[in-house]
């Protein structure tokens, strides 16, 4: 009887993705998960806005909310940016492993895989 391979356990990064093309920044609302947690497939894991306001004459703010969510299971390892953060593109959100003691001193091997969903926040927008 033989085992199956194993794979490798590797370090997963999270940056901001450019969801809009004139997004110049981000504003992070919530950060769902929390350091040393797993995360499943379809988890929550942070909710942003973005607002297009100094890119566009507008009559009103043209704003957005979205929230990121896992397409990869994975345990967070490092937050990098929490409720609050004002970040432009390509700034990193957090440090995800494939398995949860994975050593830090490594380079991520790719990108965590995530789906990008637009929202309406709680309250509604009226």
């Amino acid at each position: 009887m033989t085992m199956a391979a194993r794979r490798p356990a590797v370090l997963l990064e999270l940056r901001l993705p450019r969801i809009v093309d004139a997004m110049a920044f981000a504003l992070i609302d919530a950060a769902h998960v929390a350091e040393g947690g797993s995360v499943g497939l379809g988890a929550k894991l942070f909710d942003l806005t973005i607002d297009l306001s100094e890119a566009f004459a507008h009559d009103c703010p043209p704003v957005s909310h979205y929230r990121l969510a896992a397409r990869d299971k994975a345990w967070l390892r490092r937050l990098d940016a929490g409720a609050g953060a004002r970040l432009a593109p390509d700034a990193p959100l957090a440090l995800f492993s494939t398995e949860p003691d994975e050593p830090l001193d490594q380079a991520p091997a790719r990108a965590l895989r995530i789906s990008v969903i637009g929202i309406v926040p709680a309250g509604g927008l009226f």
